[in-house]
């Protein structure tokens, strides 16, 4: 891949990562960004093609833990709200 093609990707995925604000900003959002990094990518070698279909399988990964982290906190955040109505009543 030549240089000026890292370049154009590389300004993509952080044009991609500040169309939202800041605090904005959560891990889907830096996971879908790197999902349209990596599908823009066009693998010339066989080596590549399989590095690619790697990182592609590592980021569904990401994606389904971080989901299931996300209901975890969810859960916990509604106990603690149960738990602090609790104290005060």
């Amino acid at each position: 891949m030549s240089r000026l093609d890292f370049d154009t990707i590389t300004r993509s995925f952080l044009n991609n990562l500040k169309e939202g604000k800041r605090e904005d900003l959560g891990i889907r959002e830096y996971v879908q960004a790197l999902a349209e990094t990596l599908g823009s990518f066009k693998p010339r070698t066989l080596t590549e093609q399989r590095r690619l279909a790697v990182a592609k399988h590592q980021l569904r990964e990401i994606k389904r833990h971080s989901k299931r982290l996300q209901e975890q906190v969810t859960q916990l955040e509604e106990r603690l709200t149960i738990l602090e109505e609790t104290k005060e009543g």
